[in-house]
């Protein structure tokens, strides 16, 4: 399987307000750079976003390390909380229904079809390739605002 770096980012002006995502994948030299929209979203909406867009531009399954400023994706994956909201009937451990529950699903299929691995990054630090991802996102909400 193919070694895989994704970055993402997600951004938003007003949350709920218009919305960005981007994404740098890396295999070996090559860089590919996505990004998108929303005008009426959420920031975790975003976040989200930007991982299962990362993945679906894959073509083959891959190992792929994710790195993200994100604590609600990398918490959820690497503290068990979507575990739990499975065995839960995706209810929180307050008994309220998981939040964004449809990209929750789409982002568990996709993770069924790679190996990942999660990683935190400090966001708005001096990591190049996250805030390259967030100066996309920014740039897609400047998109969307510019256009209303």
């Amino acid at each position: 399987m193919k070694n895989i770096t994704l970055y993402t980012d997600g951004a938003c002006s007003g949350n709920p307000g218009a919305g960005g995502w981007a994404c740098v994948l890396l295999y070996g030299e090559n860089k590919k750079f996505l990004s998108g929209g929303e005008k009426l979203t959420t920031n975790n909406r975003m976040e989200l976003s930007a991982v299962i867009q990362g993945l679906k531009a894959l073509k083959e399954p891959c190992n792929v390390s994710v790195y993200s400023d994100s604590a609600y994706i990398i918490n959820s994956f690497n503290n068990g909380w979507i575990d739990n909201w499975l065995k839960n009937g995706w209810k929180t451990a307050d008994k309220k229904e998981v939040l964004n529950k449809d990209l929750w699903q789409e982002l568990l299929n996709l993770s069924d079809i790679h190996k990942i691995t999660w990683n935190k990054v400090k966001g708005h630090a001096s990591d190049e390739l996250n805030n390259k991802c967030d100066e996309l996102a920014r740039g897609e909400v400047e998109k969307i605002l510019k256009s209303n």
